[in-house]
């Protein structure tokens, strides 16, 4: 669509930056701002050749975003979609008088078709992989036992357990999904695993039903079948009935979860399991932005508990979570707390140490890669030894503080260096455009500026003396990083209006006579202008509006 209105403006361009009219813009402001830009890069306003094909370019492009913005229709496809949502296939059969929400739902309806011809070669593969270590000899050694033993005078450090999990979907329509999972487990020699299939079947919105079929060499064949159901919009149904097939006969389970949002970020569970390991537990999870904090009470058999946890969020780049939980059963108690943290873009790393009666002491290494986990128990005493509690705590910080400094951050440093000169190159062709239809814009721009300035200097109005656009090093730390900006002086100059000037929230890349000078970057605005004969200077970020002239910008002559 957008297509067909002249020459092909890049995936990125921003209509509303071309324009520097806000998105919530009327249509007598986009009137007014295209009419302006028109005025400038009119072809028939520039008799040298060579600016005549370049403002015929650039008159195109405004021409493109102003024929999308004007029309309601478009408009809302744009702003919901961007440019991908104008170029594709089926618009044309869409009424004109659609409202905004009504084009939503078309273009859902359009994404879901192509959506179901690649159901197919679409899986969501998911997997598990614990190992357990069993690490006592660290703290509790038999030396006298041992002492004539050759090389007792070492630890033994040994993996006792280990257990593997994979699973994997495969949608056969939009209503139907099979999925196939796996298992394997070890311990201290003996082991066994399981394969399980099951067959999803979404009945409606309120709810689906699933069918599970599995066999393995220490149980039977198993089947399944759960049931789940939204009973209001604040409460739903999870029942789950299970017949395991052994050597001791048919072993029923039947497991019911009721759960009801108590409030936006509170919910209720009840759930009541009867079978093997019958059992009945309460609990109330509520989770916000910066915590989450579970209370449970569980009466069943072997185990009844009560538990308390919470988990608090720091609002930090990295995503930093510290937790602390206790848990008081017939089996003893425990006391556990721990960290977590981002350390990669798709990878988290956690600790947790487990201190518990008759447990012992443990700690507990896990590894999140994108839809991987990677589990380390580590079990390190059996008894409730202070120096194994001290080093399971200090030790991880420690390590993970040095790995920190010495091998993450290096990586993360040369991999955004990666990306950003990846996405460099991607971009050069793009970039090298829009530099180049910048500084058309700017040559264009010439006359227009000189008169602006002849009129701002009789009314002693706004002069703009000098503009930078890109990235600013100032920090000491960054001294070695390079300084990356363009001049902008002629384009906000021309920007000028009735001695004002108004940016709008958006990348100021797009406006006439700017372009990306560091892809991929921080970058900001630096503007030193005159007003009334007195300097000012500001600096703005990029996508933050701005306002001149300011009495918060003026100068200090004392200073």
């Amino acid at each position: 669509m957008a297509a067909a209105l002249g020459e092909e403006a890049p995936d990125n361009e921003d209509y509303y930056g071309l324009l520097n009219v806000r998105r919530e813009a009327s249509q007598d402001e986009l009137k007014a701002a295209y009419r302006r830009l028109c005025m400038l890069y009119h072809p028939d306003k520039h008799r040298d050749p060579e600016l005549k094909t370049q403002a015929e370019r650039l008159f195109n492009l405004v021409h493109q975003a102003y024929e999308v913005l004007s029309d309601p229709q478009t408009r809302a496809i744009y702003d919901i979609y961007g440019r991908r949502g104008l170029e594709m296939e089926g618009w044309e059969v869409v009424e004109r008088r659609r409202t905004a929400a009504e084009i939503r739902e078309e273009f859902e309806r359009l994404q879901r078709e192509r959506e179901e011809r690649r159901l197919q070669q679409r899986t969501n593969p998911k997997g598990t992989i614990s190992v357990g270590i069993d690490a006592t000899d660290l703290f509790d050694r038999y030396d006298e036992e041992y002492e004539d033993v050759p090389g007792s005078s070492f630890p033994q450090i040994e993996i006792n357990k280990m257990h593997i999990s994979q699973s994997i979907e495969a949608p056969l329509t939009s209503t139907d999904t099979a999925i196939l999972s796996g298992n394997l487990s070890t311990q201290n020699g003996n082991g066994g695993g399981s394969i399980n299939l099951a067959l999803r079947r979404v009945t409606s919105a309120k709810g689906w039903g699933e069918l599970e079929f599995g066999a393995g060499d220490l149980h039977g064949p198993l089947f399944g079948l759960k049931i789940f159901r939204n009973l209001t919009p604040r409460c739903f149904i999870t029942t789950n009935c299970a017949l395991q097939f052994s050597s001791r006969g048919v072993r029923p389970g039947l497991t019911t979860v009721l759960a009801r949002n108590l409030d936006k970020n509170t919910m209720g569970y009840l759930q009541w399991r009867w079978g093997i390991q019958s059992a009945m537990n309460t609990s109330i999870v509520r989770d916000t932005k910066t915590s989450h904090f579970t209370v449970a009470m569980q009466l069943g058999i072997p185990h009844s508990f009560m538990m308390v946890s919470y988990q608090h969020k720091f609002q930090d780049e990295d995503q930093t979570r510290v937790k602390g939980s206790l848990k008081v059963g017939f089996f003893g108690t425990i006391v556990e707390y721990g960290a977590e943290r981002k350390i990669s873009r798709h990878s988290v790393l956690g600790a947790t140490v487990s201190v518990g009666v008759p447990q012992g002491v443990s700690l507990k290494i896990k590894l999140n890669r994108a839809s991987q986990t990677y589990f380390f128990p580590v079990h390190l005493t059996d008894q409730l030894l202070p120096s194994a509690v001290f080093y399971a705590t200090v030790g991880p910080l420690v390590i993970y503080f040095a790995m920190h400094r010495l091998v993450i951050k290096p990586y993360l440093r040369a991999q955004k260096e990666r990306e950003l000169e990846k996405q460099r190159e991607s971009t050069a062709s793009d970039i090298l455009q829009k530099k180049q239809e910048a500084e058309a814009a700017v040559r264009l721009m010439q006359e227009s500026v000189r008169r602006i300035i002849e009129a701002e200097e009789a009314r002693m109005g706004l002069i703009v003396v000098n503009a930078w656009y890109g990235k600013f090093v100032n920090d000491n730390s960054r001294k070695n990083e390079k300084v990356k900006v363009i001049d902008v002086t002629v384009p906000l100059q021309c920007l000028v209006k009735d001695s004002k000037l108004i940016l709008t929230e958006a990348s100021k890349a797009g406006l006439p006579g700017f372009y990306d000078p560091c892809v991929g970057e921080e970058k900001s605005l630096k503007v030193l202008y005159q007003f009334r004969g007195v300097l000012h200077q500001v600096m703005s970020a990029d996508n933050e509006a701005l306002r001149i002239p300011k009495q918060s910008h003026r100068i200090d002559a004392d200073g």
